[in-house]
């Protein structure tokens, strides 16, 4: 590893991946109990696979943007530590499989190499920043979010308000009211806005918070209709400081953001937004849009090797839906459809080298799991296709019906219950070969999960299925939940899918082909399919499939799930979609005591917002060791800091408790972060306080016995 380490040109990153390295070899040595090297893998963006001895290893891409050298450095890396297969996700990852853990400091040292990071890629952090793929080219947009987006992912990399919270956070930055980053669906979601002031445009944002999908969708609600510009980024922390303090941690399925505000109203969650406005290392943030990287584009003439077309009608087609003109006049961007986001090393270094003189270098990774090329000139499109076609990859029709979204589901995920991909590319050829004029249709999306949390966004899709299983006569057959009805409506509204009914998997293809042929049949002229799924009524479609979710006409094969040869059984394993709850004592006191030394570092290196932070994670870390130790359950921030002063503190256990700061009330005390402006003063006595009372911890048990 020491290799790797002298390679690296930031301290910051190098200290990561030296501390990763650390911890593994504690956890192997048998010093880190299991749950707790979980929630800190996933942090690192290692997350556990379906077999065992192997992980999954997320590569975090912002907004989805890569360079070329970027794309390479993964396909190496894939080819080096993986299977050689790149996946790309529905939140613009990359995700790379079958890895072995103690070569993922090596690994992650070599993404490092062309500034790529691991880091909070999954785990109780804040995700990926997602962002529209048009955005920086949408003629629609009033102005491109990509820089704010950017300044979001760095300012809350690495912060601590966000490193260890009771489950993931997703942020999505749309490029114009058409809302392609589904801003309605995250636990923070923003379009852009402009208006008039005395004459001048000023920029802002329409905000949306506690949305999300999983087995329980909510719609987001709206927080602001206009939100200046330089106040995003402050709103974003003070929420999260919120999400952190009062969210749920001990039941897993109740911890995203959309529960909390359900629980306290958003009146209340507001409030406390704004009391922590105060401890805020910024009141607001002004994002300089007006420094960023210069892309290379290609110049007319660029010299490329002799090609020809080998289905030039397909061209045309692929031309007609996948390619569109950017709002810079003259280039043009376009797409390529990866089939279950799928692609492997030595095809992206092909299509990489084919492609460098006539696309510019920034390449996105899209939501429905494609590839989005930028910059190409109308002269080079036909070259553009000959290079995809010779490639395996011009297939017409991207998001349309026929370019499916399904997460990996049992192929790797634990989670999985029953096959998403084998069905998704069995409805795919049933397009293809029943309903070619379909790859003209993005009115109609397929999305397909493995499991009911929507990694495939199943909840928002127009036809939605996502993994389950149905028993007849004692056996246990794969099936799919069908959903109907999601979708966008514009501006951050959006439709979450009913669910209708469940059906045999092998039925899958069924329920396509008489949806479709109903719809065909039945809709008035010009009439979508969501309009016309209102008008008939969820009860019609039910009666509709009810014929094929009938268990007495089972064949042989329902019983055997795509891609499989043997019969079905329920296999699910436990999710890693954010950290457990740890519970035990000596390693929460380590964690407090881990959080003060990176207080001190935090306040030496005269972050006094970073080192507040720290110290008050320690003091929630230390009080929640005491209160287990009394056999005191804790499943909030803030009800621990209330707990420890009702069990300890008030009746007198607690030593030197009429001399402590937080005699009348722990929790005020602790909470002075709301009402102090974070600088060195106060930060260091803050420090200083909880330092005291985590050495004062570590004494207890020996106080209490004398």
């Amino acid at each position: 590893m020491q290799s790797f380490r002298t390679e690296l040109e930031n301290p910051v990153v190098e200290r990561d991946i030296i501390e990763l390295e650390k911890k593994i070899r504690l956890y192997r040595e048998g010093n880190i109990p299991e749950e707790k090297f979980r929630s800190l893998r996933l942090a690192r963006g290692i997350y556990g696979q379906r077999q065992p001895g192997v992980q999954m290893v997320r590569i975090k891409l912002p907004y989805g943007k890569m360079t070329l050298e970027q794309w390479k450095r993964i396909a190496d890396v894939s080819d080096e530590y993986s299977t050689g297969n790149l996946h790309l996700t529905t939140r613009q990852d990359i995700q790379i499989h079958f890895v072995s853990l103690d070569r993922t400091p090596e690994m992650w040292a070599r993404l490092d190499l062309d500034d790529i990071t691991i880091r909070e890629a999954c785990g109780n952090t804040v995700r990926n920043i997602t962002a529209s793929d048009l955005a920086g080219i949408d003629a629609d947009e009033p102005f491109d979010v990509i820089p704010y987006a950017d300044a979001a992912f760095r300012y809350f990399l690495r912060n601590p308000i966000c490193q260890d919270m009771g489950r993931k956070f997703k942020i999505a930055f749309s490029s114009s009211d058409a809302d392609t980053a589904w801003s309605f669906m995250h636990d923070l979601g923003v379009i852009p806005k402009v208006r008039l002031e005395n004459g001048l445009e000023v920029r802002g944002f329409k905000v949306l918070v506690g949305g999300g999908l999983g087995a329980q969708p909510f719609l987001a609600h709206v927080a602001f209709d206009f939100l200046e510009e330089d106040e995003l980024i402050p709103y974003i922390e003070s929420v999260l400081r919120v999400f952190d303090r009062y969210g749920e941690r001990s039941s897993r399925h109740k911890a995203r953001i959309k529960f909390l505000i359900q629980k306290i109203g958003l009146e209340e969650f507001t409030r406390l937004v704004k009391e922590e406005r105060a401890a805020l290392k910024a009141k607001s943030l002004k994002v300089d849009t007006s420094v960023g990287e210069v892309l290379a584009l290609p110049v007319r003439g660029a010299a490329i090797p002799e090609y020809h077309l080998a289905h030039p009608e397909k061209y045309a087609v692929w031309k007609q839906t996948n390619v569109f003109e950017q709002k810079q006049k003259g280039y043009f961007a376009a797409y390529i459809r990866v089939p279950l986001g799928n692609i492997g090393s030595g095809v992206s270094r092909q299509l990489i080298e084919a492609l460098r003189p006539v696309i510019a270098n920034d390449v996105r990774v899209t939501a429905n799991q494609g590839l989005q090329l930028r910059y190409i000139l109308a002269e080079d499109l036909p070259y553009v296709f000959s290079v995809l076609e010779t490639a395996g990859f011009s297939d017409p029709g991207f998001d349309s019906i026929a370019d499916i979204t399904a997460c990996p589901g049992t192929d790797t995920c634990n989670l999985g219950i029953s096959s998403s991909t084998g069905i998704a590319a069995a409805l795919e050829q049933v397009i293809a070969e029943e309903f070619p004029e379909l790859i003209y249709n993005k009115d109609i999306r397929i999305k397909i999960s493995g499991c009911m949390n929507s990694c495939g966004q199943h909840g928002v899709a127009t036809i939605g299925f996502h993994g389950s299983s149905l028993k007849h006569q004692g056996k246990v057959v794969p099936a799919l939940q069908v959903l109907l009805g999601g979708g966008i409506l514009g501006d951050g509204k959006g439709r979450i899918a009913d669910k209708v009914i469940k059906v045999p998997s092998r039925r899958g293809p069924d329920v396509v082909r008489a949806l479709l042929a109903d719809y065909n049949t039945n809709r008035g002229e010009g009439e979508r399919f969501n309009d016309y799924y209102t008008r008939r009524e969820e009860k019609y479609f039910y009666e509709l499939l009810k014929p094929i979710a009938d268990l007495a006409t089972l064949q042989p094969k329902d019983y055997i799930d795509w891609g499989q040869q043997e019969r079905f059984e329920t296999a699910i394993g436990v999710g890693e979609c954010a950290g457990v709850v740890i519970d035990l004592v000596a390693t929460l006191l380590l964690e407090g005591k881990e959080r003060l030394e990176w207080s001190r570092m935090a306040l030496d290196d005269g972050e006094y917002a970073d080192g507040i932070y720290h110290a008050y994670s320690s003091f929630v870390q230390t009080a929640k060791a005491l209160l287990l130790r009394e056999g005191v359950q804790c499943n909030t921030q803030d009800g621990i800091l209330k707990d420890f002063h009702k069990y300890f503190i008030a009746e007198g256990k607690w030593p030197g408790s009429d001399n402590w700061p937080g005699k009348d009330s722990f929790r005020d005390a602790v909470l002075r972060i709301n009402q102090n402006t974070p600088a060195e003063p106060f930060a260091e006595q803050y420090y200083a306080e909880a330092l005291a009372f985590h050495q004062q911890a570590g004494a207890y048990p020996r106080s209490i016995s004398q």
